[in-house]
């Protein structure tokens, strides 16, 4: 039976022995002596020369294969950190374990990147992945990713998850203004028309429905949800997401590209909604599972945590309360990875949960 424990350590200084801290804790609740893998998260103090932390956290687990990168915050079950020096560590034992070599057998890759390694070469492979990009708040500072204890150039890392059950949902926190309508013109990034209404028009309308009190509308806030059946948006389903670049009096230019014929609506981002969602994802990640998830990972938007839900993040806390012994570690990032409708998309305020069992190990003798 494989063994999975979190570790967390805060600090006024950014110094190794915090990583050493956050593994050796991490070692100590899992009852692990040598760990076969260990998954470590820095905040962004130590972005710009992690390698100390790095091999002091190898040193502690007496393992090279460190895998990890540097954040905004962090967080394990046990709390989040943000604007403090910190490691989080999850250790694994010689059963569900990480891998940056063996990935033939896997259908899902965890994958840590910067926000400059984004690119297709990866990100449209078969293969689908789940994970955050890396980075400190503006998205444009110093971050760091590693893996086999040492930092890597290309800026991003694909790990495997061996010897366990995986299942991934990203969950958008959003509530929807609108009934599902067609793009009827649309060029690029620019949305003309929708239900051969301007686009501009179109948001209006269903901004006036939803806040009647002439209230100016909250831009940054509100986003294009869009799929090709408007089923996908009917029943909450992986329906992709664009965020609003700009707009002028009749278009709108959007973060994504889409095609006369999509069926979107218009929603915006709501505390309530995305409490109500992130319920949902775990619930349906978790009967996806043949059994009770053994550890958890979770890959939020710096904007989706605690400065979303005023102060405390609801997210971690209701994954706390469906899974009260359940180790869970990630961070706050400035984009998240996650499979939607069979595509890895890079979303942005989002809250990507994965959960996980072990998979009982085929012996030669049983095949």
């Amino acid at each position: 039976m494989s063994k999975v424990g979190t570790g967390l350590a805060v600090g006024k200084v950014a110094t190794p022995a915090l990583a050493a801290q956050a593994v050796h804790s991490a070692m100590q609740k899992a009852a692990i002596n040598t760990p076969s893998a260990v998954l470590l998260f820095l905040s962004s103090e130590f972005a710009n020369n992690p390698e100390p932390a790095i091999k002091a956290a190898a040193k502690m687990a007496g393992c090279t294969q460190i895998i990890g990168c540097s954040a905004p915050g962090i967080f394990t079950e046990e709390d989040w950190i943000l604007d403090s020096p910190a490691a989080a560590a999850m250790v694994f034992s010689d059963g569900a374990t990480l891998s940056t070599t063996d990935k033939k057998n896997t259908a899902l890759l965890l994958t840590l990147a910067a926000p400059n390694a984004i690119n297709n070469t990866w990100l449209k492979q078969p293969i689908l992945r789940f994970g955050g990009i890396s980075g400190d708040a503006t998205g444009h500072g110093p971050f760091s990713v590693w893996q086999n204890g040492k930092g890597l150039q290309q800026g991003y890392c694909e790990v495997a998850i061996q010897h366990a059950a995986c299942a991934v949902k990203a969950s958008h926190g959003l509530k929807i203004l609108s009934t599902p309508k067609q793009v009827t013109h649309a060029k690029q990034y620019q949305l003309q028309t929708v239900n051969h209404i301007d686009a501009t028009n179109s948001l209006h309308l269903a901004w006036q429905e939803h806040s009647p009190s002439n209230k100016d509308i909250p831009y940054h806030q509100l986003v294009v949800i869009y799929g090709k059946h408007q089923e996908a948006i009917i029943q909450k389903a992986d329906y992709h997401v664009a965020t609003i670049i700009a707009n002028d009096d009749k278009t709108m230019t959007l973060s994504k590209i889409l095609q006369p014929g999509d069926w979107l609506s218009w929603a915006i981002r709501d505390v309530n909604a995305a409490q109500m969602d992130i319920i949902k994802k775990a619930n349906e990640l978790r009967l996806a599972l043949t059994s009770e998830p053994s550890f958890a990972m979770l890959f939020s938007c710096l904007g989706r945590g605690p400065t979303f839900y005023n102060g405390s993040d609801q997210d971690l806390e209701l994954i706390k309360t469906l899974f009260p012994t359940l180790p869970v570690i990630g961070f706050y990032g400035n984009g998240e990875i996650a499979p939607i409708s069979d595509k890895t998309e890079i979303l942005q305020y989002a809250a990507v949960l994965g959960l996980f069992t072990e998979k009982p190990t085929v012996n030669d003798s049983d095949i």
